[in-house]
């Protein structure tokens, strides 16, 4: 007698298993990576169920979701299963995950410490291709007034515009700025380029009294500061 084939559709697990069930019964922190981003999905392939699929995907990035947020949709595709709508899915969750984090760093707005800085800032280029310099404008209590993309490529002296920084401080009404910068090589060491800019900043604004109180080199996972370092 030939035996039936497996189903691995996750309506026929028991209930504790379904994903969306579990969230709906047992809250959304019971739930696994892979088990949030079946949700997403709704469906595996005719070989294993969404939640597998998930966990294979999620294991090539290395189980990390920052790793996961930066594959293409082209990625995405070819894993079995995942479609075009399905890989968008994933990547616009991921996207929201990131802004949410940014905004959440954006609401504690006092700057504190170079950590603080990059709690602001790395959401919003620590995972970059390619270099972005920004200007964070603080008023006197170190609370972020606005942040501004200063230059997107490369760095070098002359992508710096020194009376647009300080024309832009004046009207927002700064008293202190913090230049942040991504090294998408991941080094952390500043160039000659990095500190030519700074000195370059710091002299202009001591001129209007508005003091540059800290160069914050982003990477994904860490970050150098120039205050910290005694070099500002």
């Amino acid at each position: 007698m030939q035996e039936k084939p497996v189903s691995f559709s996750i309506k026929n697990w028991s209930q504790d298993d379904q994903p969306r069930e579990k969230l709906l019964y047992k809250g959304k922190a019971s739930l696994s990576d892979a088990e949030l981003v079946a949700i997403l999905i709704g469906s595996g392939n005719r070989d294993e169920s969404a939640v597998d699929l998930c966990k294979r995907i999620l294991a090539s990035a290395n189980n990390n979701l920052s790793e996961l947020g930066k594959l293409s949709i082209k990625q995405l595709m070819e894993f079995k299963g995942i479609g075009e709508a399905k890989a968008i899915s994933i990547v616009a969750a991921l996207e929201l995950g990131r802004r949410r984090r940014g905004e959440e760093a954006l609401e504690k707005k006092k700057i504190t410490s170079s950590n603080s800085v990059f709690e602001l800032m790395q959401p919003i280029i620590g995972e970059l291709q390619h270099e972005e310099f920004w200007i964070v404008y603080l008023n006197n209590s170190n609370k972020v007034i606005q942040k501004n993309q200063l230059s997107k490529g490369g760095i070098t002296g002359t992508l710096v515009d020194v009376r647009l920084v300080l024309k832009n401080a004046l009207e927002v009404g700064a008293t202190g700025l913090i230049l942040s910068h991504n090294h998408p090589s991941g080094t952390l060491k500043p160039s000659e380029a990095d500190k030519q800019i700074t000195k370059k900043l710091k002299t202009a604004a001591e001129s209007l009294d508005i003091k540059v109180l800290d160069h914050v080199i982003i990477t994904e996972n860490a970050y150098f500061s120039f205050a910290d370092e005694g070099l500002i």
